[in-house]
């Protein structure tokens, strides 16, 4: 199951950069995951500085 960003996402961008395969991008309000493309490897999660990404 992909990796999901919750609402206390703050738009750093920091899970982005981390992606290995690019699958994180800035939505209307917040980065989003596509599910489709996540590799499940958990990069963002580790890097996210509020601990909004979960699986």
């Amino acid at each position: 199951m992909a990796y999901k960003i919750s609402d206390q996402c703050i738009s750093c961008g920091a899970c982005a950069a981390e992606c290995p395969v690019g699958a994180i991008s800035e939505g209307a309000s917040q980065y989003e995951i596509d599910p489709d493309a996540c590799l499940e490897c958990g990069a963002c999660a580790a890097t996210c500085p509020t601990s909004s990404i979960s699986q």
